[in-house]
């Protein structure tokens, strides 16, 4: 969970699975999950697995929208 909430997820919600898993259902942002299968593979010893669906488009916050600006311009955005 402490990794979904670095990538700016939202948890919404967990109960058990079968075997005394548990299924975690979360909101994250696409971008943030790039590299999550390798990241839950060693967070678990290779026991998690994970599954995505589109959910919604979302207005990014203003300091990763400005990061954005920043790495495909190379120059940072005036101070508006």
């Amino acid at each position: 969970i402490g990794d979904l909430n670095s990538r700016r997820g939202r948890i919404e919600g967990m109960e058990p699975g079968p075997g005394g898993t548990q299924i975690i259902q979360a909101q994250v942002p696409l971008a943030e999950m790039f590299g999550y299968a390798t990241a839950l593979r060693s967070l678990t010893q290779g026991r998690a697995s994970f599954a995505m669906e589109p959910s919604h488009y979302e207005e990014v916050p203003r300091e990763v929208a400005d990061e954005i600006v920043t790495r495909s311009t190379g120059r940072a955005l005036a101070t508006r």
